[in-house]
């Protein structure tokens, strides 16, 4: 597997190492499923299990579901299928609902030594006691009910004899605290609802900050490895840790999150895409999830070099889309079979071209891989060319088709234009065109030369197809510019063309295509075959990016 290079969090590890304050790293990779897994969380598996491979540890993939009214099976499936996509195998799978008992066995502990209570207000009213940052917090009223009060409560919580919301249980620490996680913060929940794992059992839930820190000591993880929007969450983290008596003391170490430009990293924003119909799923090839990288086309080894090229570091700047654009071209140029499809078909009747013969081409599969060998290409008097190779009144400088010009098929011959047929419209439908039979490819031909060639697929023995054009799906600002502009949300900057659709024709070569084949297009970029619209009549392609960008590393 692919080694992260050098860095902050690897230097933690190997000093530990060293000292023998660890014999063995631990890591995990702790998803809540409550969504599917995007771009960013790719970054966070990869650092998880890619250092823990380095040093021979172990990484858990453990699903950290403490708030049933948010998470599904179905999420669990996904997020289980994008690691093992990615590249990567669990040594333990574990849900944090596991520990259930063991967390409210610990919830107990904290307030038997006088470090919880039993709270009675509100949400709105836990808010308004926790000051902000320029001013202290003040206490509960609930905050001086005995160790005996709260311990018969917190029993009867879950026991079920409250309502929702009303009653919590919060940990004692400090209201007048600098840190704001510190001001008593609520630590269990009630929430009457189905568990995805455990059902109906529980009807009280610990909050993700309580239940974390004792995930990670239960399972011994070592290095407990989160985005930088958790470090003022550490204090809380060891506070628990050290509070409820854990055996294990693990560490937590922050880093600077993914950001991408043009890219939504949200799960509740990319939850609302597929809700309002923006997109039709989570994997609809314009989301930035890795079931959506996966359809439109993306190779796991491709989102592993574009991580491993941003670096891990406490930075979160955001990282230009053309960058992971970049990788998967580089990985796929070596890969992917050269083929001719025609996006926008303009039929061309080759006039000399004798009727009813069908000639068979040679073309290399891969010129930058000869040992791909070559495919045969059907040639006849009737092709298809893009309506974007002729113009009927060029500008200067127009190499390509237009009446009385010369072009060089790919791999076939030289044709010139003779005339222009129309319809009733005045739109152009077809051209009538001759050949000159002394210009096939490969001959060595050394009279004329012609200064374009387009590529072009032969019609009678062509493969109906349909493909996909993606555009980014949200226009040139960040997720947090977006959430700044006063007044305006995400969704204003949601790009209205960023999936155009287009029926042509591919190579008959094409016919057996299956889903998430790829191809190298002539001209046009690199295509998937759709996983979720390619039937057994019917092929889909999904661009995954054009030929070319100014992007450089």
């Amino acid at each position: 597997m692919d080694n992260l290079g050098s860095n902050f969090i690897k230097d933690v590890m190997i000093k530990d190492l060293e000292s023998g304050k660890h014999d063995k790293i631990i890591t995990r990779f702790p998803p809540e499923p409550n969504g599917y897994l995007h771009i960013g969380h790719a970054k966070s598996i990869i650092i998880n299990f890619g250092l823990a491979d380095e040093f021979n540890g172990k990484t858990n993939l453990r699903f950290d579901d403490t708030n049933p009214l948010k998470e599904d099976v179905e999420y669990v499936n996904s997020i289980k299928e994008d690691v093992k996509w990615l590249g990567f195998e669990w040594d333990d799978l574990f849900f944090a609902s596991d520990y259930f008992e063991e967390m409210y066995k610990r919830a107990v502990l904290l307030i038997k030594k006088g470090l919880a209570y039993v709270d009675d207000l509100t949400a709105d009213e836990i808010r308004e006691y926790r000051g902000t940052l320029t001013s202290p917090g003040k206490e509960s009223p609930y905050r001086v009910r005995s160790v005996e009060e709260n311990l018969d409560l917190f029993e009867r919580m879950r026991n079920g004899e409250f309502a929702n919301g009303q009653k919590v249980l919060r940990a004692k620490i400090d209201m007048k605290s600098p840190n704001i996680n510190l001001r008593d913060p609520v630590i269990y929940r009630i929430a009457h609802a189905t568990h995805h794992n455990t059902g109906d059992k529980w009807c009280i839930y610990p909050m993700y900050a309580f239940a974390h820190p004792l995930e990670d000591a239960i399972e011994d993880v070592t290095h407990s490895i989160c985005t930088v929007e958790f470090e003022d969450q550490r204090p809380l983290y060891n506070w628990v840790v050290e509070q409820c008596e854990m055996d294990s003391k693990p560490q937590q170490i922050e880093f600077g999150r993914l950001n991408v430009t043009n890219t939504v990293m949200s799960k509740r924003k990319l939850k609302q895409l597929v809700d309002e119909g923006f997109v039709d799923g989570w994997d609809d090839p314009r989301m930035p999830t890795i079931s959506g990288m996966r359809r439109k086309g993306f190779t796991p080894e491709s989102i592993r070099n574009f991580v491993r090229e941003t670096g891990v570091s406490k930075g979160s700047g955001a990282v230009d889309s053309q960058m992971l654009e970049h990788f998967v071209r580089e990985d796929l140029k070596l890969k992917s079979p050269r083929t001719m499809g025609i996006l926008n078909p303009l039929k061309v009747v080759i006039t000399n071209y004798p009727e009813g013969q069908i000639e068979l081409l040679d073309a290399e599969i891969n010129p930058e891989v000869p040992e791909m060998g070559t495919r045969k290409i059907p040639f006849s008097r009737e092709i298809y060319i893009e309506k974007d190779d002729f113009m009927e009144n060029p500008p200067a400088k127009y190499f390509r088709l237009f009446p009385g010009n010369e072009v060089r098929l790919k791999n076939a011959y030289f044709i010139k234009c003779e005339e222009v047929i129309k319809d009733v419209n005045g739109e152009v439908i077809e051209l009538r065109c001759t050949y000159d039979p002394l210009t096939k490819s490969g001959t060595g031909f050394t009279g004329r030369k012609v200064k374009g060639t387009i590529h072009w697929v032969e019609a009678t023995n062509s493969v109906p197809a349909e493909f996909r054009l993606y555009e980014p799906l949200i226009l040139d600002k960040t997720e947090d510019e977006n959430d700044a502009e006063e007044g305006k949300t995400f969704l204003d900057n949601v790009n209205p063309e960023s999936l155009v659709v287009l029926q042509g024709f591919v190579e008959p070569n094409m016919r057996e295509s299956r889903p998430h084949d790829k191809f190298q297009f002539f001209r046009h970029g690199y295509f998937n075959v759709d996983p979720k619209h390619t039937t057994v009549d019917k092929l889909v392609f999904n661009r995954i990016v054009s030929l070319k960008s100014s992007f450089k590393l």
